[in-house]
């Protein structure tokens, strides 16, 4: 069944075959289907073959139904959603535009020794294809939604290849599974992609000239002189506003993530590498893959430094540990930061700086909504200034309250010392979402983004003594609503009562 052009038949990863097409089991040639259905072998000793019986170079609902939901290419997000996305940014495209996209390259660790591939993030927003070797071609055709083409070039079946490698999907699972228009072997990319540009107004890519993987593609571009733009412009405004499936997935990242943090809180921890494992093993279960990114286990002074990821020191017992972690459901990420006493019971100092942030933290929060109107960049505003309130209660000095600056010898802004970074970012596919989508932008519904104002006082007579090495930062990953914030991440504990009541 190919898919109709108005998109009607998308395929929910169900496959028919035909004869001129490459099966996606070349050994035997045989015909295969994702729903079960018996078609006619090419050769008379083969048998029909389930997709369950066979192996994808990704997960599929047929062989992985304990990770997947019928109808989804990846958790949470379906194959009518990623088909959605491309015909958004075919909208945007000018007449005869073509969006050209290359997946992520597998990264070496050392020698013959590979980091776990991730795919490029735009690649896999418009494609769900988890597999590197890969380009995506999406051009525009005519004025409607459906007026597209979206082709995928990937590696065939290569059964001895994947001896060695594990499985990748294939030709006939780029159409049928991935919903590809057109799919194409990557190796014949030099002489195949010409064509399908041939007559483009513009090439939006983000390909550099220099890229020679996959197919020599930088320099290929290069020799066919097109006109071309950025790419992460459009598909930044795409993936700033977060559909309800995203919005779930990231729900699902924050509920399960800050249920391990408040179990972490529960414990006693004498090193931070024992709480880095805790938190690493928590982020695997109820189908998380495992953490975001590298967590901060920051114990003591340690907290001051903004993005600590040694993660090898003791845990003094009358310290506090500064805690930076999250975990990804559907390649979604969640970003959480909690501060708690390692003995469970907060000094007064410690309990009176927490409090201050805390404080600030929940009016930042109250803000993510759209009818307030505001950006981030002004919600860091508003983070300065509370944070300035807060601390002149507690005794820190040169501040007036509502003042512009806070200043101390010299003209030095010691807000730059104590506050040193932005109150939030947007987050989503990446920790630190849409790189160059401006935090001037007005926060709309759909908008993901975290709010972690912090507090870090180095040991230095400026600053009241008592205070001095503590470093305090609190974060919630938050999706902005028309009338209210929706917290991600509420099941990890913030206020002083309910984590003191945990041991």
């Amino acid at each position: 069944m190919r898919l109709s052009r108005g998109r009607a038949a998308l395929r929910q990863l169900s496959l028919v075959s035909s004869p001129n097409r490459q099966q996606i089991y070349r050994p035997f040639q045989q015909s295969l289907t994702l729903t079960g259905a018996r078609l006619k072998p090419f050769r008379n000793y083969a048998t029909s073959v389930s997709a369950a019986d066979l192996e994808f170079g990704q997960p599929v609902y047929e062989t992985h139904p304990h990770i997947l939901k019928p109808g989804e290419i990846t958790q949470g997000i379906t194959a009518r959603e990623y088909a959605s996305r491309r015909s958004r940014l075919a909208l945007s495209l000018p007449p005869d535009g073509v969006a050209l996209l290359a997946a992520a390259d597998l990264k070496y660790r050392s020698g013959a020794v590979f980091y776990p591939y991730r795919q490029d993030s735009n690649f896999l927003y418009l494609t769900g294809f988890l597999e590197p070797e890969s380009l995506a071609v999406i051009r525009k055709t005519g004025p409607g939604p459906d007026d597209y083409l979206f082709s995928l070039f990937c590696r065939p079946k290569d059964p001895r290849a994947e001896q060695w490698s594990g499985p990748w999907s294939g030709l006939s699972a780029a159409e049928d599974v991935f919903n590809a228009d057109n799919s194409y072997d990557i190796s014949r990319a030099s002489t195949t992609l010409p064509s399908l540009l041939r007559g483009a107004s513009k090439i939006f890519t983000d390909i550099p000239p220099s890229l020679t993987t996959p197919s020599n593609i930088g320099p290929l571009l290069k020799s066919l002189s097109l006109p071309t733009s950025p790419l992460q412009t459009l598909v930044n405004t795409l993936r700033a506003i977060k559909s309800p499936a995203e919005v779930a997935a990231m729900r699902h990242a924050g509920q399960v993530s800050g249920r391990v943090i408040t179990s972490a809180m529960r414990r006693p921890w004498t090193l931070e590498k024992d709480l880095h494992a805790y938190l690493d093993y928590g982020f695997t279960q109820h189908g998380l893959s495992g953490p975001a990114y590298v967590p901060v286990v920051a114990g003591a002074s340690r907290g001051c430094m903004i993005h600590y990821v040694h993660n090898t020191s003791d845990l003094p017992a009358n310290s506090t540990v500064l805690v930076d972690a999250g975990g990804e459901y559907g390649y979604y990420v969640t970003d959480i930061t909690r501060t708690w006493p390692v003995s469970g019971k907060f000094s007064p100092a410690q309990k009176d700086l927490y409090n201050a942030v805390l404080t600030v933290q929940r009016q930042c929060v109250a803000l993510c909504r759209e009818n307030a109107g505001v950006s981030l960049d002004e919600i860091h505003r508003a983070a300065e200034n509370g944070l300035r309130e807060q601390l002149a209660l507690l005794g820190f000095e040169g501040l007036t309250a509502g003042t512009k600056r806070w200043t101390g010898k010299g003209g030095e802004d010691l807000m730059d010392v104590l506050f040193p970074h932005h109150v939030g970012h947007y987050v989503g596919l990446d920790v630190h979402d849409v790189p160059g989508y401006g935090r001037s932008v007005a926060l709309k519904k759909g908008h993901c983004v975290t709010v972690e104002p912090g507090v870090y006082v180095p040991d230095d007579d400026r600053f009241p003594k008592h205070f001095r090495g503590l470093a305090v930062r609190i974060e919630d990953s938050v999706a902005v609503d028309e009338e209210g914030p929706h917290v991600l991440t509420t099941e990890a504990v913030k206020e002083v009562e309910d984590i003191e009541a945990l041991r």
